[in-house]
């Protein structure tokens, strides 16, 4: 029987900035098992009003510094049975907005128009989490569409401590909106256990995240942990509700399109039996690559193919697990 736990962000369950397959797990559960992981977003020098930030925010800004990168990532959770080579399924359950407040800045050197927008600038945004909108300063108001900018198994082993931005074949910053509640997000497993980690909760993003953030905020997550044994993946893919997404990333677009477009024929070739070549039209057809991030050294693109050109027809709507298994992982 599936058994329900929870980690909530505190100086001994988070690391700041970084990823290392020699990160000790801060939980331990077993395959099936649904996690609810409290997150929190920002340090003093993105958020600037202490006054704002919950009890366990406060401490973890207060106690640690940044490594290598800005996101705050609570875990790692453990998965026994995890080893090398398997596939962990992170089921997203739900998204919950846990603050009223948001932020979103630009850093020099960095986001997509670097030259246009030298300065460092700030901006700290209210959230109505009743009404799930956020009104800029300057008039409009947008619907929010909550969703973790990261969510990644532990790393190959040999990278040793590296940066938590740029996303790699163990997801990490993929900084995809599509990842909503009742998505299946699956991911490779290079270290015993899977060490699961979540954090840099999104409240709102367009494709392409062109300023560098998008409005960074504090979400709690609950997901099931849903174990693949044997089944191995060279990058992340996702059944949402409506598609089947691969993803591709690397600093230079056009091969980040490459990528995602050559996993989604390969997935096609796996789910329907079809040719390559029949899969490579049917993706100039059907399919839609989309800009998933800019700003994070190794670009994004994911190619998305609706499940309804897919999915065997049903008299009801495809359950996630059905999409699963239909996915062949």
């Amino acid at each position: 029987m599936p058994v329900h736990h929870a980690l909530d962000p505190s100086p001994d369950t988070v690391h700041w900035g970084y990823f290392d397959a020699a990160l000790p797990p801060r939980l331990t559960v077993d395959p099936g098992d649904t996690v609810t992981v409290d997150t929190v977003s920002g340090g003093l020098v993105e958020v600037a009003d202490p006054a704002i930030l919950r009890p366990a925010h406060r401490a973890i800004v207060e106690t640690l510094r940044p490594v290598l990168g800005p996101h705050i990532l609570t875990g790692p959770i453990a998965v026994r049975g995890a080893e090398p080579g398997d596939t962990l399924e992170v089921r997203i359950e739900s998204i919950e907005l846990s603050v009223d407040w948001g932020w979103n800045v630009i850093r020099p050197l960095k986001g997509t128009l670097p030259e246009d927008f030298p300065a460092f600038q700030r901006r700290l945004i209210p959230i109505d989490r009743a009404a799930r909108t956020a009104t800029l300063p300057w008039g409009p108001t947008l619907p929010l569409r909550p969703f973790f900018g990261i969510l990644a198994t532990a790393p190959r082993p040999e990278y040793g401590t590296i940066s938590s931005i740029e996303p790699r074949e163990f997801g990490g910053n993929i900084d995809n909106k599509e990842l909503v509640p009742g998505t299946s997000l699956f991911l490779p497993v290079f270290v015993p256990g899977a060490n699961f980690s979540a954090g840099d909760g999104h409240a709102v993003q367009g494709d392409g995240e062109v300023c560098l953030t998008a409005l960074e905020t504090c979400l709690t997550g609950t997901f099931a942990l849903v174990l693949h044994k044997g089944r191995r993946l060279a990058f992340p893919r996702a059944v949402t509700p409506t598609h089947y997404i691969a993803m591709g990333m690397d600093p230079d677009l056009d091969d980040a399109a490459k990528q995602a477009l050559r996993d989604m024929i390969a997935w096609l070739v796996e789910l329907k039996g079809w040719s390559p070549a029949d899969a490579y039209v049917f993706c100039s057809l059907a399919c839609d690559l989309r800009v998933t991030q800019l700003v994070d050294g190794n670009k994004g693109v994911h190619a998305m193919v609706s499940r309804g050109l897919l999915d065997p027809p049903a008299h009801t709507a495809p359950t996630r697990r059905s999409s699963a298994i239909s996915a062949g992982v």
